[in-house]
């Protein structure tokens, strides 16, 4: 991690913010003028009638985050640059239609099993269960309507000057063939410290598993601005889960060093990203792969991952008590989705850091266990942390 990063953390004094406007203001200013905030406004309706609602956060510092019902979805993260110009840095829609066509999980909470499970089986305490399979023969992202799929319940959540919204769902028993009725919550808090906090939490009444993520898609130059590959990366991370043409993991952890995957230093995304004389980049069609992370102290919050766009001066710090990240370059983005704006969203035009599990892990015992039992909760954190580069 370049703790030297931080040191030009956006709210610092001298910094100049704007608003998207042509009115420049000052840190000081900005904070003297701007509250903390939640607004809850309407956005559509699904086919059968139910309404959507949309939550948007503000922090007193200007930056926005909306998030929707439908899926849980973040729909907007806006950020400064290094000018104080703000820009929309996640991918997805101006409205709900797009989200309600087929997209690639835009925003999304997924579950109940976040990524892959080989051929939908898996096996606890001697019973196999089968899921629904919709990547091939494999289950991804909780199945056909996953939780990506589902209307949450939301609720103001805010405490004190932090604004917070939380989301809940209740997934039955046999939903999508897992096991037990789950109870999940979702948690998305905006820090005037320019952090988006996201606790997850989870009870079922029999033994299951789950893995639950979010599935936001990234541009730090601003969503619909071109590709992601003179983003720079760096993963807190010596070894990952190698997989099969199939993307499943083969079960080993294979180190980085002096492979395409050594993202252990901050790193053109775009360097080495068309190696395909190595066969893991062949099997991604580029990187779609879990790191294990380098954490000392599992399960306790530690950086995981630093993005950086040079061009804008936006950096993305990212922490979690998750395992693993599967860091994604949108390989499978082909320029067929329009997005906000109406901008096309190509290959490549976003990536993705879904804090995780390992995929696979119900059908390999030496991974970090995903197995829910009654009485037990399941929780872990994720923090965005936005930072400006001089």
């Amino acid at each position: 991690m370049r703790t030297s990063f931080l040191s030009y953390f956006v709210v610092a004094a001298g910094i100049i913010l704007t608003s998207c406007g042509d009115t420049a203001k000052t840190a000081t200013e900005s904070k003297r003028e701007a509250k903390p905030k939640l607004t809850k406004s309407d956005f559509g309706k699904t086919p059968d009638g139910t309404p959507i609602d949309r939550y948007t956060m503000t922090n007193k510092n200007g930056i926005e985050v909306s998030i929707i019902t439908y899926g849980a979805r973040v729909t907007s993260l806006k950020t400064p640059d290094r000018k104080g110009q703000f820009a929309d840095i996640v991918l997805g829609f101006d409205s709900l239609d797009g989200y309600l066509a087929t997209n690639p999980y835009f925003g999304a909470v997924v579950g109940r099993y976040g990524n892959r499970i080989a051929k939908g089986r898996f096996t606890l305490d001697g019973v196999e269960y089968k899921l629904a399979t919709n990547n091939g023969p494999n289950a991804l992202h909780g199945g056909l309507k996953g939780f990506d799929k589902v209307i949450w319940m939301a609720r103001d959540a805010t405490i004190g000057d932090a604004p917070a919204v939380d989301l809940t769902y209740l997934s039955k028993d046999g939903e999508e063939g897992y096991p037990g009725m789950l109870t999940v919550t979702v948690r998305y808090t905006l820090t005037d410290t320019n952090e988006v906090q996201i606790d997850y939490t989870a009870k079922s009444d029999k033994i299951t598993v789950t893995n639950i993520t979010n599935h936001s898609y990234f541009n730090l130059s601003g969503a619909g601005s071109g590709d992601i590959l003179g983003h720079e990366l760096m993963l807190n991370a010596s070894r990952f889960t190698p997989v099969d043409a199939g993307l499943i993991p083969t079960g080993d952890l294979k180190p980085v060093a002096l492979s395409p995957f050594d993202f252990t230093k901050q790193t053109a995304i775009g360097a080495r990203i068309n190696q395909t004389s190595d066969q893991q980049i062949k099997f991604g069609g580029g990187y779609d792969h879990n790191w294990a992370l380098d954490n000392p102290k599992p399960a306790q919050l530690s950086v995981a991952a630093e993005l950086s766009d040079p061009k804008s001066g936006r950096l993305l710090q990212l922490s979690t008590t998750q395992p693993g990240v599967q860091f994604y370059t949108g390989n499978f983005l082909d320029g067929t989705i329009t997005g906000k704006g109406g901008k096309v969203y190509g290959k490549r035009a976003g990536l993705c850091l879904e804090t995780q599990h390992f995929p696979d892990s119900p059908n390999h015992p030496t991974f970090p266990s995903t197995v829910l039992r009654p009485g037990d909760t399941m929780t872990s954190k994720t923090v965005w942390k936005f930072v400006v580069l001089p």
